[in-house]
């Protein structure tokens, strides 16, 4: 048996790590009041999205039809997104019945909840954080659903599945529970939240090989296309009216596509001739750097900087 170059043994391992997935998603939303998934349209939310219709869906319904979920999705939007993810997280959403809470950054900065510094073109990265906790609380979210995954970064390595997080909605290492054979304890005190995760075990090659599994539609930016992009730090970044090219750099036009999705500004594209699924994970598989090391400005400030950003509060 192969699906889209997927044998036996890699499709017994998905279907594990998806019945994983799915138990955590009841568990959580049996013993939680008000749970929210948090979603960016980027791949990792798209499989998480699709566990969380699985997780209930009624037995009776075809296995290819998407299910309501019993609690809203919400995206934090910079406001510096690429318009091919807003797009495709506009009409996924209208196609499974979902409810989108949006929660803006440019509308945190307008209200001097915080404030930007660098510029037009500087990361908002660090300003998620503040527009987070404030539609956490404004909805009276208890549990917040991510799609991180222990792969992507160090600091993620540490966290649990539940992440708990104190009624400032920081996140401490020392402080989390242990979870022995897969056991997890959700009681918080009121005005504490947990982050959920529940994809920490898989791997950047298990969800695209999972995406070939289900036939997942992506943003089109994750396969190769033509794109006029520019090199800073060592990052190809792509032109747009939030970030051109300095006095010293200059544009071309490159086959690229894109391993994560985030910020214009901070998110960089990889040369490639994968123009569909195989292609990436023949792509991947070959690969030797992570992601996120390849691909975000952001976490190359320091080898702490994703640890810096969940401590003040970040998912």
């Amino acid at each position: 048996m192969t699906v889209t170059g997927l044998d036996v043994t890699h499709v017994d391992e998905l279907r594990a790590l998806e019945a994983e997935a799915v138990h955590i998603i009841r568990e959580v939303t049996a013993e939680l009041e008000r749970p929210v998934l948090l979603f960016s349209a980027g791949k990792d939310s798209i499989v998480l999205l699709r566990l969380a219709e699985k997780a209930f869906r009624p037995t009776s319904q075809p296995p290819d039809v998407a299910s309501r979920i019993p609690f809203p999705v919400l995206h934090v939007d910079t406001g510096h997104n690429f318009p091919e993810v807003i797009d495709f997280r506009d009409r996924r959403l209208a196609e499974g019945g979902h409810r989108l809470i949006v929660a803006s950054v440019q509308e945190t900065i307008d209200s001097g909840r915080v404030t930007e510094v660098g510029g037009p073109d500087a990361s908002r990265n660090r300003l998620q954080t503040r527009t987070l906790l404030d539609a956490l609380e404004a909805g009276g979210f208890d549990a917040a659903f991510g799609g991180a995954r222990r792969d992507e970064e160090r600091a993620r390595a540490k966290e649990r599945v539940l992440s708990f997080r104190d009624e400032f909605g920081q996140w401490d290492p020392r402080a989390q529970r242990a979870e022995p054979w897969t056991l997890y304890n959700g009681r918080i005190k009121r005005g504490e939240q947990v982050r959920v995760f529940p994809l920490s075990n898989w791997t950047e090659l298990d969800i695209w090989r999972y995406i070939a599994l289900e036939g997942l539609e992506l943003p089109p930016i994750y396969f190769a296309h033509r794109r006029e992009v520019f090199e800073r730090d060592g990052i190809l970044l792509s032109t747009s009216a939030f970030v051109r090219p300095g006095p010293h750099e200059s544009a071309t036009v490159e086959q690229v596509r894109y391993r994560t999705v985030g910020d214009l500004t901070i998110t960089g594209a990889v040369r490639s001739s994968a123009t569909d699924i195989d292609g990436v994970i023949a792509e991947i598989s070959a690969a030797t750097v992570s992601e996120r090391g390849e691909t975000r400005a952001d976490d190359r400030t320091s080898v702490a900087a994703m640890e810096d950003r969940k401590r003040e509060g970040y998912f």
